[in-house]
This record gives structure tokens, sequence and C-alpha cells, in this order.
């Protein structure tokens, strides 16, 4: 057995709001890995809806890591939200034209990058992930978080603005499990070893690796 197949836009049988997300997104911008599910309550094509902000002319992207799971209404923000900030107003006059078109010349309105999530992230209901985050593998993002900075690997977020609440595991496990980067074997080596992912022995893992 070599688990489910990847090109399946609903890997179980029967159920249509369980999605393999890269078989649904049709965005070149935004980038997503094997096996990363996508939960929707109504209906998956919902993601694309609730990546917000996202025009093709400012060139961000969403990136998404393998293995990673993404519950329903979780909301990513892109930089088409930003307006100046370090100005008297942050209106964006430019927009309307009509004599106010020349209002940005010379300017630009703040670029904070791209989003990115790694492997086996799991972000929780209504969770928000704002533009320039990045988030670690391993990390879990609390239900109805709102996610303004970097979130480092294996850690646990929550609230909002979202902050630490703990690390998964110690900084020698992490460290560990990072450099084996079991989300990057064989679909054979990983079926294989199952047992000692879905366990927390990290010397048994080491050596299955």
């Amino acid at each position: 057995m070599t688990g489910p197949d990847i090109n399946k836009k609903f890997p179980l049988d029967g159920i249509d709001r369980l999605c393999f997300l890269k078989n649904v997104v049709k965005n070149p911008n935004i980038i997503v890995g094997d096996y990363t599910y996508y939960d929707d309550f109504e209906n998956v094509e919902n993601f694309e809806k609730n990546v917000k902000y996202h025009f093709d002319f400012i060139g961000d992207k969403l990136i998404i890591g393998k293995f990673c799971m993404i519950a329903s209404d979780v909301k990513f923000i892109m930089n088409g939200a930003n307006h100046l900030t370090d100005a008297f107003s942050t209106y964006p006059f430019a927009i309307f034209s009509n004599g106010w078109e020349h209002a940005m010349e010379g300017k630009s309105y703040p670029q904070k990058g791209n989003i990115t999530i790694g492997n086996d992230v799991w972000i929780g209901y209504n969770a928000t992930i704002m533009a320039g985050v990045t988030i670690g593998d391993g990390a879990i993002i609390a239900t109805n978080s709102t996610v303004v900075k970097d979130v480092e690997p294996y850690s646990i977020v929550g609230g909002n603005p979202a902050s630490l609440i703990k690390k998964r595991f110690s900084d020698d496990s992490i460290q560990k499990l990072l450099a084996i980067k079991w989300w990057d074997w064989s679909i054979e080596k990983l079926t294989k070893n199952l047992p000692f992912l879905t366990s927390n022995n990290i010397e048994q893992l080491i050596k299955t690796a």
C-alpha cells in the first residue's frame, strides 16, 4: 500500500468537504504540496475565496508545504490589502482616478512578501494569516487566531495577535525532526514507518531515517 492517490480531488470516498488542496486551486500564485488537505463546511471551492486581496498585478504568492491540515474558514490576507502607514492619510486616493491618479507617483504601497506555510502544519478553524508571515514546519495554529508574525517550527500559537502557547517538543527533538524531513521521504518509506511517525519516540524515528 502506498497511501491515497495524490491526484484525487476528494480522497475520502463519499465525502466532498475534504479535498487534496493542490487539485482544487487554480491560481498559479497559490502553490500547494502533496497530501495537504482542506476541509470546508460548505464547499471546498471556498478556499480561494478566502485568499483575500490576492491581485495578479502584485505577484505575491501563497506557498503551502506538504501534509498540511487546513480547517474551514481559514483566511489568508495578501499584500493587496496594504495601505500607506507612514503618510498622513492611509486612504488609497490613486485607485479612484478622476484627478487623483497621480497621488502615488514616486511612492509604493507596503509589500510584506509571500505567505509561506511549512510542512505538516495544522491551521485551526477561522484562523487568519497575514501577508509576509512564515509558519515553520510542524506548527499548530489555534482556532480563531490571527497570525501577524512568523511562527517557529513545532510551535503552538493562539490568540489575537497570536502568541506562543508552547513548543510541541524539546529543542533537541525539534532540530532532529527538521533534519529528518520525513515529508520528503518516498511514499513507500513513509508508509512503512507510519507507526513511528504517529508516536513521540524521536530515537525510534531517527533509526528509520
